[in-house]
């Protein structure tokens, strides 16, 4: 599964207003509750937070990809999230993460969830990829970029 092909309206916002990494993650839960992509949100935000306190899934550009699996997912769903001013993530290279793309996979499927890691990790090595996502100012922007 493509990120482009992942990501809706709903589920994209160019504005994240958590102030903590917990936070953060709530939010792109609640964003994907609210899009009806999951049932259980208890589930999917224990999953998501119990990965993140094993490691953290801050990587380096100013990019995390908290993700997570629970049994109560039938399938991969994503959200997007920026924040322009940067967060504290505990990232691999000490900078702030302003780029959050976060997933949930069902529990017994690795497939789709490795190889949507894979696309993410592509797409956003693209430094002018990074730059036009931070500049974008709605949803829309954001899916039109990630779609070309």
């Amino acid at each position: 599964m493509s990120l482009k092909k992942a990501l809706t309206r709903e589920t994209i916002t160019p504005e994240l207003k958590g102030a903590t990494k917990d936070a953060v993650i709530g939010e792109l839960v609640d964003m994907l509750v609210a899009a009806g992509k999951i049932k259980d949100r208890v589930a999917a935000l224990r999953a998501v937070l119990e990965r993140e306190r094993k490691m953290s899934t801050g990587m380096q550009n100013g990019i995390a990809i908290p993700h997570g699996k629970t049994d109560t997912q039938e399938g991969l769903v994503t959200a997007l999230g920026i924040k322009r001013e940067g967060l504290d993530f505990d990232s691999l290279d000490g900078q702030p993460a302003r780029i959050f793309v976060m997933t949930l996979s069902p529990e017994n499927r690795t497939g789709p969830h490795i190889q949507f890691l894979a696309e993410i990790s592509r797409q956003l090595n693209d430094p002018g990829i990074r730059e036009r996502l931070l500049a974008a100012a709605t949803a829309d922007e954001i899916l039109n970029i990630l779609a070309e």
